[in-house]
């Protein structure tokens, strides 16, 4: 299968996914896929704004590139939107994964040179700053709701 996935794992939080275990009402499979609902929105959002996790904006297509594009239709990495329609999130009860099944998802995310096109990377796949304040306010909220 070709395509591109990025993780969001529970490791290093064992003792705590323990403890949280214990709370009545506590489930981390609900609680993977709502983490991974947000990486899937936020991975989304990346293809308008055209910018990677890290915040850096994508590189421009070349000028000569540029030229035969339709800036009315055509937009960088958003021609038809079949790649920003493709990604989708799935869970396994510990882990979040967001990614395309698309051939070539791998190739924009991490450029061409392994393969001598050339094109650059255009990272949309990863947790961004905003993305880890967002799944510890799902966090938050859930403990608050079992604490009740």
């Amino acid at each position: 299968m070709s395509g591109v996935t990025a993780s969001l794992t529970t490791q290093g939080l064992k003792e705590a996914i323990a403890a949280l275990s214990r709370l009545e009402g506590f489930q981390m499979a609900e609680l993977a896929d709502d983490a991974g609902a947000i990486l899937e929105s936020s991975t989304r959002r990346r293809f308008d704004t055209k910018t990677a996790p890290d915040g850096e904006a994508w590189t421009p297509w070349s000028e000569a590139y540029d030229e035969t594009r339709d800036h009315d239709v055509h937009s960088l990495l958003l021609d038809g939107g079949d790649l920003r329609d493709s990604m989708a999130s799935y869970s396994n009860g510990t882990e979040a994964h967001v990614g395309s099944n698309l051939v070539y998802a791998a190739h924009h995310q991490i450029g061409g040179e392994e393969i001598g096109s050339g094109m650059p990377a255009r990272p949309y796949l990863g947790v961004s700053d905003d993305d880890e304040l967002d799944i510890q306010d799902l966090v938050t909220t859930r403990l608050e709701e079992l604490m009740q």
